[in-house]
């Protein structure tokens, strides 16, 4: 059937080890997953799992070894980094086990949840949606995906992030309230999941700010290294 205007490019993550691409469908993130980082947030205790999504073009590939560059976003004077291990999932459904949604995770990646704190609080005072903090262009830094038949499951592993030279954000990935294969199974309970879809996984204590001329060096064991440079 002819468009009325080109279709536009799918974003696409390659794949570790092959010559072979990730296509991306949807980006849901897991909010407070670690138990400190919900304490600096205010909250405490394993209160049932929430979501949010980014558009899958927000999504800005970084190429392990090279230095990603994200722009300041506009609105903002208060734009905080947050870490993840990212999950491929390359088979989905609806209303998974925690068994069955283990099975559907293709790989895992290094993220950024790149958030305009000022403007998530402010909607949260007003009891208005995250959109304007969570999904705005560029907000989802992310090296490559490394398959899980190279990684094995990952559920411990130490998760990193360094601002110029200075440690930020330390965890480990057994630190999560919900483990990765529970937020799969309790997210297919709310959306059917799919082969394409991308699950930011939460954030270890240590969230701040970032300024244009930051370099920020995020890793998670066995899953790489992301670099990414803010620019003005």
């Amino acid at each position: 059937m002819k468009t009325v205007f080109p279709i536009p490019e799918p974003t696409l993550i390659p794949v570790v080890g092959t010559d072979a691409a990730f296509p991306v469908r949807r980006v849901y993130c897991v909010g407070r997953n670690y138990a400190e980082h919900a304490k600096e947030m205010g909250f405490t205790g394993r209160e049932e799992p929430f979501f949010f999504s980014k558009p899958a073009d927000a999504v800005l590939y970084v190429p392990e070894g090279e230095t990603g560059e994200l722009p300041y976003p506009p609105r903002t004077s208060d734009l905080h980094h947050e870490i993840e291990l990212v999950v491929a999932l390359s088979s989905g459904g609806r209303d998974l086990s925690v068994e069955e949604a283990a099975a559907c995770i293709y790989g895992y990646a290094v993220g950024l949840d790149m958030t305009r704190r000022d403007l998530q609080g402010e909607a949260k005072k007003l009891g208005r949606p995250w959109e304007v903090g969570k999904a705005f262009d560029y907000g989802a830094p992310m090296g490559p995906i490394y398959p899980a038949e190279r990684t094995g499951v990952l559920e411990q592993g130490d998760i990193t992030l360094v601002v110029n030279g200075q440690i930020r954000q330390k965890g480990c990935v057994s630190h999560m309230i919900w483990k990765v294969a529970e937020s799969i199974s309790y997210l297919s309970g709310l959306f059917e999941l799919r082969a394409g879809d991308l699950i930011f996984t939460g954030t270890p204590e240590g969230v701040a700010a970032v300024e244009p001329g930051d370099l920020m060096v995020g890793a998670v064991q066995g899953v790489g290294e992301l670099k990414v440079k803010v620019v003005a």
